[in-house]
C-alpha cells in the first residue's frame, strides 16, 4: 500500500512539475508575440491599380547602403485570387533601383531572398512614390 501511494504521488508531482513548465512556456511565447512593434503604416497616392502602404517602423539600413522596408500592396479589385500582398523591399535611393527579396500574403512566412536582382521602377507611380517618400524618412532618419 505504501509503495503505491509513493507511485501516485511521483506521477502527480510530475504532472504538476510538466504543466506548470507547460503555462510558463506558453506564457513566454505570448509575451514575445505580444512585444512586436506595431506597424505604422503610410499610404503613397492611390493608383487605378490600388493603394502601396510602407510600414514606417520596419525601416532599416542595409550593409550595402540600401535600405529595407516592409510594404503592402492593396489591389483595387479584390478576389479570393487578389489578396493582399505583403513585400519586403530593398531600395537603392541613390539609383531609384528596388528589389523584392521576400513576397508573402502574410508575415509569418517569409522566405527572403536576398540575391534577387534590383530593378528599375518602369514608371509605375506606386513604386516610384514609395521609394521617394521612404528614401526621404531614411535621409532624415539615419
Amino acid at each position: 500500500m505504501v509503495n503505491s501511494n509513493k507511485k501516485v504521488n511521483s506521477i502527480f508531482f510530475r504532472n504538476i512539475i510538466c504543466l506548470f513548465f507547460s503555462l510558463i512556456f506558453s506564457f513566454c511565447i505570448s509575451i514575445k508575440q505580444s512585444v512586436a512593434l506595431p506597424h505604422e503604416w503610410v499610404g503613397v497616392p492611390k493608383s487605378e491599380y490600388g493603394e502601396q502602404l510602407w510600414d514606417r517602423q520596419s525601416i532599416k539600413r542595409n550593409k550595402d547602403g540600401s535600405v529595407r522596408v516592409l510594404s503592402k500592396f492593396i489591389p483595387k479589385t479584390k478576389s479570393e485570387i487578389t489578396k493582399n500582398i505583403l513585400y519586403t523591399m530593398d531600395i537603392n535611393c541613390f539609383e531609384k533601383s528596388f528589389r523584392d527579396v521576400d513576397v508573402s500574403i502574410d508575415e509569418v512566412n517569409s522566405n527572403f531572398n536576398d540575391l534577387a536582382d534590383w530593378r528599375d521602377p518602369n514608371g509605375d507611380e506606386l513604386i516610384l512614390a514609395l521609394i521617394g517618400q521612404v528614401c526621404r524618412v531614411d535621409n532624415q532618419k539615419f
